[in-house]
């Protein structure tokens, strides 16, 4: 028995199928039965009731959880080994939300990518739920989320503080509100949105973060906004304030990062109390060995995403 029994083995048992396990392995069906049954033959028990979906037996589930342990201290072992031999090459398993992606990810992996041109960066862009489930089963190096204080084998690094802003397009401003702009601004800055009170307004969907916030935000102040469009894409709701259509919460990196500085300078920006704000994090699965270009992608990040402004 050897590694390759074991990565046979744990592929099968995820996959509940010989034939799509042996097409992810790359190998014949015949060749990934036989190699099982000759697992089977030397421990001296059935791992597989061979029916369909397979199913594992107890001494199958007793085998995976070590064949588990012994594949993920293998592919550590390679990573530390690679490091040590400078084979900077390979592949980083990034996880990210979909907005937070499309503002921090195409800097990032430009300027990563400068100083370690062999690897290649698959990102996942799922949901912060998923990324915390996808980190703990080990199926990515690194994700950047809103991660709980403390997460079952995933360990936490601080990257930054996302701010949320109130955008609202100057013209809309200048009609609803002539000469009052800083007055606008003071109150908004306080937290208070009453004068917004028949303001219109382009929303996320209260289950997101900028959802979430706009939403808590207009609760506070007793205020039931005209809500023109609702959608969990911060890029089309920035295209809808942008033409007037009302005022939007979002992150402020995104309109930094993707915006052009002509649609910027279309914007008035209006920041918000403190408690608009939250905590970024790096998340990576709790190991004995990180490897050297995932370290290196986190300081990259560090170093090229803007801070909130202090007061």
């Amino acid at each position: 028995m050897n590694f390759l029994s074991m990565k046979y083995f744990t592929t099968v048992a995820r996959i509940r199928s010989f034939t799509r396990a042996a097409a992810e392995l790359k190998i014949t069906q015949q060749t990934l039965s036989a190699h099982i049954a000759g697992v089977e033959k030397e421990l001296g028990c059935t791992l597989l009731v061979r029916h369909v979906p397979l199913e594992l037996t107890y001494a199958g589930e007793v085998f995976l959880r070590y064949a588990a342990g012994f594949q993920k201290n293998y592919e550590q072992m390679v990573m530390e080994l690679n490091d040590i031999s400078e084979n900077h090459s390979g592949l980083i398993k990034v996880g990210v939300g979909f907005t937070r992606g499309l503002a921090i990810m195409p800097n990032l992996i430009e300027e990563f990518q400068k100083k370690w041109p062999n690897y290649e960066i698959q990102l996942v862009e799922v949901t912060n739920e998923e990324l915390t489930k996808l980190l703990a089963e080990g199926d990515l190096d690194l994700a950047i989320a809103t991660f709980p204080d403390m997460a079952a084998d995933i360990e936490v690094k601080p990257f930054y503080r996302e701010e949320m802003v109130l955008a609202i397009a100057k013209s809309l401003v200048e009609e609803r509100f002539p000469g009052k702009r800083a007055e606008l601004a003071a109150a908004i800055r306080q937290g208070d949105l009453s004068m917004l009170g028949t303001f219109p307004f382009v929303m996320g969907k209260p289950e997101d973060i900028s959802g979430g916030i706009a939403r808590d935000f207009l609760h506070r102040n007793n205020l039931q906004p005209q809500v023109k469009a609702r959608s969990d894409n911060i890029g089309t709701l920035l295209a809808l304030c942008l033409r007037g259509v009302g005022a939007c919460f979002c992150q402020a990196n995104f309109i930094r990062m993707t915006l052009t500085p002509e649609n910027v300078n279309q914007l008035d920006i209006f920041r918000l109390p403190r408690e608009a704000t939250y905590e970024i994090r790096f998340g990576f699965p709790k190991q004995a060995y990180q490897r050297k270009a995932v370290k290196a992608f986190m300081e990259t990040a560090l170093q090229l995403v803007p801070k909130p402004e202090e007061d």
